[in-house]
């Protein structure tokens, strides 16, 4: 069968992708990604030590990150994103900031992170008050407030879930309780549901059409960073971040409540 019609490989730009070593939802990042983009993993070496603040100095060292990105050079990423959020805010704003200079170095192109793909997304939105929803500890959670508050942001409620492991097995509903909990009071501008490793793909769009506000994830907003320095956009449907939702004109020329998209039925069951 003559097959040359078919051309060849469609021509793909690359994101290398820096994960600890028990990341498990790769098939959840492809999900943001279009059909030009190529995602190229590597993984963290493995430590015995549960998720913890320990846990996230370790897999954040410099040298560990830049043998990584070193691993990744042979298939020339355009972008290189570390997909660990406690990871990349234990060391503070400059933590995160010395960390991109060090995977920049390694690599020689443009690097990003979770931690710091958060702050430009609530950049973005326009967001300087947020609600947080972690699986971590108590400490971690505290972490990662720090952290923000230090940018700038204002938390104003937060959720933990105090998971030391196997944090992609919780279920969706779990995470839908916990935003509930976290956004209860309705002064947050934004929500961020925390780690790479929490499922939260098909949730977001529930969750903004039910608190009225833009929600992001760590795997979403990570995604976003790095398909952003390539000049393309991530895919989602009925996410604000990706698709942003204008505010609704009142009839006096003020601004009420976005006007979010109504979700299809078979999205708006199962979360109660």
């Amino acid at each position: 069968m003559n097959v040359s019609f078919l051309g060849g490989p469609r021509p793909q730009r690359g994101v290398g992708v820096v994960a600890p070593f028990d990341f498990a939802l790769d098939r959840e990042l492809w999900r943001w990604v279009p059909d030009e983009i190529s995602l190229h993993l590597t993984r963290t070496p493995f430590v015995p030590v549960e998720v913890s603040l320990d846990l996230a100095r370790v897999v954040s060292e410099h040298e560990t990150l830049a043998d990584a990105v070193r691993t990744l050079n042979a298939v020339a990423p355009e972008v290189v994103a570390y997909a660990c959020t406690s990871g990349s805010f234990v060391g503070g704003v400059a933590g995160e900031r010395a960390m991109c200079a060090a995977m920049t170095r390694a690599g020689a192109v443009p690097s990003l992170t979770t931690s710091g793909a958060l702050l430009e997304a609530l950049e973005e939105l326009g967001a300087r008050r947020v609600a947080l929803v972690t699986p971590y500890t108590v400490s971690v959670t505290r972490a990662l407030e720090s952290y923000v508050a230090e940018a700038g942001v204002t938390v104003t409620g937060c959720a933990y879930m105090g998971l030391t492991r196997h944090i992609w097995k919780v279920p969706y509903r779990d995470v839908v309780d916990m935003a509930r909990r976290a956004a209860r009071g309705g002064s947050a501008e934004a929500l961020f549901l925390s780690c790479t490793n929490l499922p939260t793909y098909d949730v977001i769009p529930q969750l903004e059409a039910e608190l009225r506000i833009p929600v992001v994830s760590a795997n979403q907003v990570t995604m976003w960073a790095a398909l952003r320095r390539l000049g393309t956009r991530a895919v989602g449907p009925y996410q604000a971040l990706l698709v942003r939702v204008p505010p609704r004109r009142t009839g006096s020329g003020g601004e009420s409540a976005r006007a979010w998209p109504v979700l299809p039925e078979e999205q708006q069951e199962g979360w109660t």
